[in-house]
């Protein structure tokens, strides 16, 4: 954790390269400031000459004898060294190393999850280093963790290189993975999370209605006749009621005839 900048009592950073009157030496080689040798000349006769054109007299090599120094602007100098450093940091690629461990007799379920994981790292662009751990007198086997390694090598040729071959270390064989051309090139970008998405969905939609309408099918055809067959029978329900509508005529006399026989027996 950095210390904040009122508690830290070290001293500031002090530039180490000495310019005009801290250079204490009695004699120095002078270079003009369009880089023309002058010679070697006395320290106060070269800062005389640095200050007759308004500019600095800066000690560029130390070490020799004499020092060698050169009449520039040291501001401008220290300027443009910076914007150096900073285009040199901004170009820079800064690369990560990641392990991945297997075992000479990993299940198909664990070998497809950690390749998944290398597979990820790669996209990243980092390089992966494929460790394979040996126990006990499997390290006699070393042709098992050689296959494996071999395998996810061919697996996964369209996303890397082989920056370095299965090399036997003790118990452990070692194997770096690198990503590919195409991979850095950004060829090979994975697709988005939602275009997958939308795609399974549109996978189980298409699933879904396929058994929908299957099962649909059966209930629209059984329900078919079922309209069929009630049709003859309301038909046949018809003519029982025209036939029985007559029957009411003749019984009407009988129904006034049948309404004073109700009467004495209410009067009972």
């Amino acid at each position: 954790m950095p210390v904040p900048r009122k508690l830290d009592r070290r001293p500031p950073e002090r530039d180490p390269t000495r310019i005009n009157e801290r250079i204490r030496v009695p004699e120095v080689r002078l270079i003009g400031e369009d880089g023309s040798q002058i010679g070697v000349i006395p320290t106060e006769e070269a800062l005389r000459y640095a200050q007759d054109r308004d500019l600095d007299l800066v000690e560029v090599a130390p070490d020799a004898r004499p020092p060698v120094c050169r009449v520039l602007d040291y501001s401008k100098y220290k300027y443009e060294q910076a914007q150096k450093q900073k285009q040199a940091r901004k170009h820079q690629q800064q690369i990560t190393i990641r392990e991945i461990k297997f075992r000479p007799k990993i299940a198909s379920r664990d070998y497809e999850t950690k390749k998944g994981h290398v597979e990820r790292f790669l996209r990243h662009r980092d390089k992966v280093k494929i460790t394979i751990m040996f126990r006990g007198r499997e390290v006699t086997h070393p042709e098992q963790g050689t296959a494996i390694l071999d395998r996810l090598a061919g697996e996964l040729q369209d996303l890397a290189v082989i920056e370095q071959r299965p090399i036997q270390d003790g118990r452990n064989m070692t194997m770096l993975l690198a990503p590919s051309r195409s991979l850095l090139a950004g060829q090979l970008d994975p697709p988005s999370d939602d275009s997958a998405a939308g795609e399974n969905n549109a996978g189980r939609g298409r699933d879904s209605g396929g058994d929908t309408d299957g099962a649909a099918a059966p209930t629209d055809g059984a329900a078919a006749p079922a309209p069929g067959a009630s049709a003859p029978a309301a038909d046949a329900a018809a003519p029982a009621a025209d036939a029985g509508a007559p029957a009411a005529d003749p019984s009407a006399p009988g129904g006034d005839a049948a309404q004073p026989a109700a009467d004495p027996a209410a009067s009972a």
